[in-house]
């Protein structure tokens, strides 16, 4: 697994953000990182969707928040990173 490309666009590693947090080649500091820029992407897109500027492309805001709370982290409230 590619470290640096996880943190630059974890959809590009990773299928969902379940499967962050089971991999074992990552610390769990590392996962929050991977995840943490997830929920930025994530946010980023809601806010694209909001304005419809985003045709069918689907946020996984939610699947991201679970993700950060298994590993025992809130997410960021709305604030972008």
């Amino acid at each position: 697994m590619n470290l640096k490309q996880a943190l630059d666009d974890p959809s590009s590693v990773f299928a969902a953000p379940a499967d962050v947090v089971r991999s074992e080649d990552v610390s769990r500091e590392q996962k929050i990182q991977i995840l943490r820029r997830w929920e930025y992407e994530a946010r980023t897109l809601e806010v694209a969707q909001d304005e419809n500027m985003m045709g069918g492309v689907v946020s996984r805001l939610a699947e991201v928040l679970d993700a950060l709370h298994s590993l025992g982290e809130q997410g960021s409230s709305g604030a972008t990173n």
